[in-house]
Parts: structure tokens; sequence; C-alpha cells
């Protein structure tokens, strides 16, 4: 049964009044709560009012409720808003000097619970709410987990919400399973299970509750960082960055330009590349009016200089990876950005600051001299690019109909490449398990099966993701790609090639009719070819399931040519293997194996040195 219903503390006053979407995330996190304890998400953009959907559902709460944070400002931010209510909570953060556990509603930082989990053992917790939850790590010994576990083991029907304007972790993709539109995010080892309402940026901009950005892209004055690599982290090197920044003849030019733009507009952030960098920075900006935040300056001194900030005795504040998340201060309307971001959601994180409504504001103009190639509004697909030229496309399932989002590219309008592996569409399971916690409201969904590239199992034919080990159908071990390869090398009577490239001819048979000649070749001229017709449909089909549906560059697409011709035509749409397998049957060879996505010890031809 659901654990919400109203307060019985007295108001002291009418409580905020929520906006209609917040009304609809609160509903929405209720109603999935009555029908399951899967963790769960709501993702609203920064600046949306998350601190009230936090609010009012602590106010719903029936048993006790913890609200975490990673940063004193949030977990201030939250309980004021609380107490707007009229409502009385408590603070647990060594922070804000506060350690107080007893009240219903406890506002805490993730850090300081975590020390003091005996502090925490009542089974009468019944919600946990985790602000910015995208830090949430799928390390069991990572602090937010040794939370969790803890509560769970005192009340096993614990609640878990998080929220977050931006789902999604370095190395990682989604942190949601599913989404409520109906498809698959992230797989299903990510913590939280449903995300049951998300608000879009674009929507909120357009709907006036968030202030328009306005950006610029400054490349011409900016700083080059096209040839720095994320470390295995995901993060830049502090030691690379310098290397672009420091002592750079573009900086004192930039922040001369950042001062003019400064002119008209109230509040304005800097983020700079490292700690030298911003306190090169602070330098070219007028003394009086500008301050720096790192991370290592003092506590006291950090509140005062944003205290001074926000005030307006401050209009220029510079940092360093401090100020991306916590932060609220409505009348900033420049961000000026000098930094690399590794990510979408670091880079959203940061426009974010800029995005609050204010009076007099109209917009946040979003300076960029960093080359950030992010578009704030585009959806993030979760997968790591897997190229420059890459750009999320649409990919339609052939099997249910899902509008699934992929890496991809374009020719014009026609998709011609994408780098889906399964289908991200919901549709019912006939068969629901029995595992307690995993429906919602009441039905439970499965991913559906259809696979754009997959890997067939030679015991019972399932198609499988190309990195599985083991069937899904029949639990067999798969045969690994090496091992094929390895016995193939083995006999005398086989041909294996690395392929280098494939050639398309459209040709003719002895007898004359139209035949499609398909020939591989290696790094050394080797070759082998097979032939296809496709002047009947039983034909046709048997030529796009043996060829086409592999060699697809955009699999699933409606693509059935009708001749050879057209085939040649259109080549663009195709890929080659990268090793191909003959056998030789009499005098000829025959073609018996092709691997596709092919990882392991043996060098591909396109990675000759």
């Amino acid at each position: 049964m659901p654990q919400f219903s109203p307060s019985s503390d007295p108001i002291s006053g009418p409580p905020p009044r929520l906006r209609p979407y917040q009304t609809e995330a609160v509903k929405r996190v209720v109603g999935h709560f009555r029908a399951s304890s899967a963790p769960a998400v709501v993702v609203l953009p920064t600046g949306s009012g998350k601190s009230l959907v936090i609010a009012e559902l602590a106010r719903l709460a029936r048993g006790r409720v913890l609200v975490l944070a990673h940063v004193r400002e949030l977990v201030e931010q939250n309980h004021a808003k609380y107490q707007a209510y009229g409502l009385q909570a408590d603070i647990f953060s060594a922070g804000l000097k506060r350690k107080e556990a007893s009240r219903q509603v406890v506002f805490g930082s993730v850090q300081s619970v975590v020390r003091n989990l005996e502090r925490f053992s009542d089974a009468s917790f019944t919600l946990l709410v985790i602000d910015e939850c995208h830090r949430v790590s799928l390390e069991k010994d990572a602090s937010y987990r040794q939370v969790i576990e803890h509560l769970q083991r005192q009340n096993p029907q614990l609640k878990i919400l998080g929220l977050t304007a931006t789902p999604f972790r370095l190395g990682q993709g989604f942190i949601y399973h599913r989404h409520h539109h109906g498809m698959v995010r992230g797989d299903e080892a990510c913590f939280f299970a449903d995300c049951v309402f998300e608000q879009p940026l674009r929507l909120m901009v357009k709907q006036g509750f968030l202030a328009a950005p306005k950006r610029l892209d400054m490349a011409i004055e900016g700083y080059d960082f096209s040839a720095l690599a994320p470390a295995p982290s995901g993060l830049f090197r502090e030691e690379e960055l310098n290397r672009v920044v420091a002592g750079s003849r573009a900086t004192p030019r930039i922040i001369q330009q950042v001062v003019e733009y400064a002119e008209e507009r109230q509040g304005v952030m800097v983020f700079a590349a490292t700690v030298a960098h911003a306190e090169e920075i602070i330098s070219y900006l007028p003394a009086d009016q500008a301050a720096l935040i790192t991370g290592a300056t003092a506590s006291q001194e950090r509140a005062s200089l944003i205290e001074a900030f926000k005030a307006r005795e401050l209009k220029f504040l510079v940092n360093v990876a401090v100020l991306t998340t916590g932060f609220d201060a409505p009348h900033v309307d420049l961000i000026a950005i000098l930094r690399p971001t590794e990510s979408v959601s670091l880079y959203q994180q940061i426009v974010g600051r800029g995005l609050r409504l204010s009076p007099d504001k109209t917009n946040c103009l979003v300076l960029d001299f960093a080359g950030n190639p992010w578009d704030l509004y585009a959806p993030e697909v979760g997968e790591p690019k897997p190229d420059s030229d890459s750009e999320p496309v649409q990919v339609e399932c052939p099997a249910c109909g899902h509008a699934n989002l992929f890496w991809g590219k374009r020719d014009g309008e026609l998709v011609i490449e994408h780098f889906g592996r399964r289908c991200q569409g919901l549709v019912d399971n006939p068969n629901p398990p029995a595992k307690p916690g995993k429906g919602r409201q009441g039905i439970y969904q499965k991913q559906c099966d259809f696979r754009f590239r997959f890997k067939v199992c030679e015991q019972c034919g399932a198609e499988n993701d190309i990195a599985a080990r083991r069937c899904h159908g029949c639990e067999q071990l798969l045969v690994d790609a090496d091992d094929k390869l390895k016995d193939a090398l083995k006999l005398k009577d086989a041909k294996v090639l690395r392929v280098s490239g494939m050639q398309l001819e459209a040709t003719a048979n002895g007898r004359g009719l139209p035949r499609l000649k398909v020939t591989y070749y290696d790094e050394d001229g080797a070759s082998l070819a097979e032939w296809f017709a496709l002047e009947t449909p039983a034909q046709r089909r048997a030529f796009y399931a043996v060829f086409l549906r592999n060699h697809l560059r955009a699999p699933g697409a409606k693509w059935q040519p009708a001749s050879p011709t057209e085939v040649v035509e259109e080549q663009r749409r195709l890929r080659h293997p990268d090793f191909v397998v003959g056998r030789k049957v009499g005098r000829h060879w025959q073609l018996r194996d092709k691997l596709f996505d092919y990882q392991g010890r043996y060098r591909k031809a396109a990675e000759a040195g």
C-alpha cells in the first residue's frame, strides 16, 4: 500500500503553489510507489523547482523521510522549501553545523549521514529522496549505496526516489532502465528502475518557466581543445588543459570580450578550465567586481563570496568545477564557458546556472570559448559517441514501431548508418515474472526483442547481443569469434580474409539472368565472392535474411531493393564484414561465415598502422 497521506503537522499558512508540471510529477511518483517499490527517477531541468516537488512529497509521506544531497547548499535549499509549508524538519549536515535526526523529515548531506548510520537505524523511514541522483554510483561501497542498503535493512519496502536534471553518468549512460514514455534507456543493471516523469527543457523555456538560453559560439577568439581526449575516468587531465590555456594569448582578449558583453548584464559566471587558468582570468577582471572560488576556497570565505555575488555587490564570479550544482543565483544572465565539458550533462548543469527567472531578465547569454559540441536541447543517447561525425538519429523498430534514438549519420534526410543494437521500446509481457517490485502501475512490460545487430546461437538459433558470451535462449556458451578464426586458420581447405574492401557488381549468370555479385578483398588482394538472385519475392526475402540485414549500416531500415542494379546504386547503405571464411568445395571456394562487429585479439584491416 502507498506510504503517502497528508501530514498531520499543522501548517501556519497556505502551502506554496505548485506549477502544473510539479503537481503532475508528485502524482506520478505517488502512483508509481502505490504499485511498486522499484527505485524511481523524476527528471526536471535546472531551475524548475525540484525542491518544491521534494517538499510536497515529504509533506504527503506517511512515514519518516530522509532527503539526501551531496552539497550543503542543496540541503539548505530543500529544507527551506519544506519550511515554507509551515512545517518543521531536521538538518543532518556537518557543513551546516547541525546533526539532528529526530523529526519525521530529515534533510541531510550524504557525507554526514554515511558517517553516522547508527543515527538512522529506524524502521519507520519509508521514503528516501536523493537530489542530484545521477551521483548514485553502481559501486556497492559508494556513500549513497551504503546509506541505501542500511535503510533497506531496517525497512525492505523502502521507497527510493531520485531527482535530477541530467539523468546520465559518464561511463554508464542513462541511470534508469525504463522511461514512462514506453522505452528502455539504460540497461537492467541500473539502480533506478523507472523514470516516472520528465519535463523537457525546451518546453520549460517555451512555457515561460525558464529564461531562454542564447548561445554564441566564440570559436574565433577561443581555445582549441580539439586534440584533448578524456582520461579513462572520463575527465580531462588538468596538466593537458593547462597546456592549452596556460599563458594563452587568447585569454586577455577573451576576458575583454566577456567584460564588453557584461555591460548590459546583471550577473556573470565564468567557468575556467583549471585553477591556474582561473587565477589568470581573475587578474584581467575589475578587482572590485570579481571573485574566485575553487575547491580550495575556505568554507566561510566561499559562503561570504557567494552572498556578496547574490547581493550584487560582485558582478563576476569565476569558478573551477565547484558551482555546477547546488548554486542558486537567479539574476545570473551571462555564462562564459572557458573550458571543455566532458558530457552534455555537465554542459547542461553549467548553462542551467543562468536559466532561472529574475526581474528584468529576458534571457541568458552563453558565451562558449571552448568549442563545446553539445546541443543544450538535444537528448542524450546514452552510449558514448562513436566518432565526431555522429549525431542522434531516429530509427523505427520493424517489430514494434518504437522510434529509437541512436547515434548515427545522415545523408540529407536519409539515415544511412546507426550504431543501435536492440530496440529500446517497451511492450506488454504476456508472461510477467513473479518477481515482485518490477511492475509499474500493475502492468509489467518488457523490452522489445528485436535486435538491429546480433550474434546467432549455433545451438538454438536465438539472436543475442553482439557482446554476449552465453545465449539468452538456451544458456549455451556462444562460439567465440577468435575460436572460429583460429579453427579455420588450421584447415588446409579454408580461406580466411581480413576484409579491407567489398565490391558490388550487377552481372548475369550463364543463362543471362541478372545476379548480384559481391566480392570481398583482403589487404593482399585475395578474394572470396558470393552471388544473389532478386527476381522473385522469395529470393528477395532470402537476400534480406542472409545478406542485407547484416550488411546494412542502418539495420532495420525499410529498404527492399528489387534488383542487383538498385543494390549497387545504393551501396553507400552497406558495410563490409571484418572477416570472411571460405571453404574449398571441388575446384571452387564457397563462402561459409562472416564476422561483423569483431572485437578480439586478431587485427582488423582498418587497424593497420
